[in-house]
């Protein structure tokens, strides 16, 4: 037996032992405005964790209602997400960014969601994630360990973290980029995400990407807050290139992913996205609680 193949062998025992269960969410296609029914609504789709709905700090009835709600019906609020750019060339833009950012992390904080996150962002002066050579250097290291540190330290959360959603063309794009960024930022308000895809980015990493899972949990468990969930299958073109598909339709190894969840010291929400339509949500929780089911996990 391999190095690898034991190490792997080792990882797959873990679910067992741990008894952890797994909460699966996603987003709802129907959307009442009452917390609690939405929160019923996840439910109905077999979820037990949730994207936490749209709201403002401040909104005190609203926030409380979300947190009650979603309470009430045993649905964990996973993660607001703000998808702007944090390295917006224009800086009277990239400061509206930096409070839109330090608003969800407010938001997240006062309804007990476990973080907010949103990616380090891109010096492309056209698309807010393209890229750009500046992506891979110290200025962007810098500017992404700044703006966190500015994030955290205006909200000074108390419940609720800040991350970094993990990216193939900028940090953190490894398990030891992100150890380094979490050292740098040096907040205990800040943790980590995890998306296995979107770091796969290599023929070596799609092959072995269950190495992949290991070395993330591995080195980032006790930081990590909530993970995204989809797949990953290489289309053939002349140079390299994968595309997302719905789990199950291409190669990442949930065994792996869901097993090391299981076995994390805390509860870490797993959710799916970026999928087009209710029918593909609902196949790819079957694919995740069947996987889960098969290695003897269970869900909450």
């Amino acid at each position: 037996m391999t190095r690898r193949e034991m190490m792997l062998s080792s990882l797959a025992a873990v679910p067992a032992a741990s008894g952890r269960r797994i909460r699966l969410g996603g987003p709802v296609f129907q959307k009442p405005e009452d917390p609690r029914e939405l929160a019923r609504e996840h439910r109905k789709l077999g979820y037990s964790a949730a994207y936490c709905p749209p709201a403002k700090p401040g909104d005190t009835a609203l926030l409380r209602a979300i947190e009650a709600g979603f309470q009430a019906e045993n649905v964990t609020l996973a993660e607001v997400g703000v998808w702007v750019n944090l390295l917006e060339a224009d800086p009277v833009k990239r400061k509206l960014n930096l409070q839109k950012v330090t608003d969800g992390l407010a938001v997240a904080d006062e309804t007990g969601t476990l973080c907010c996150v949103d990616i380090v962002g891109s010096y492309n002066p056209k698309y807010w994630d393209g890229p750009d050579p500046r992506n891979v250097t110290q200025e962007c290291f810098d500017a992404a360990v700044e703006n966190a540190r500015a994030i955290i330290d205006a909200v000074k959360p108390k419940r609720a973290k800040f991350s970094y959603e993990m990216m193939g063309w900028t940090v953190p794009d490894s398990p030891d980029s992100y150890l380094k960024l979490i050292h740098a930022i040096d907040r205990p308000g800040f943790g980590v995400h995890i998306d296995v895809c979107n770091i796969v980015s290599s023929p070596d990493r799609f092959y072995n990407n269950a190495a992949v899972i290991h070395a993330c949990f591995q080195k980032l468990g006790k930081w990590i807050l909530s993970c995204h969930a989809k797949d990953l299958e290489w289309v053939k073109e002349m140079n390299l290139h994968f595309v997302e598909v719905v789990p199950g339709r291409g190669k990442l190894d949930y065994k792996v992913y869901l097993g090391a969840l299981a076995a994390l010291p805390h509860e870490a929400p797993l959710m799916l996205e970026h999928l087009k339509t209710a029918e593909e949500y609902a196949e790819g929780a079957a694919y995740i609680k069947k996987t889960g089911a098969e290695a003897g996990l269970g869900f909450a």
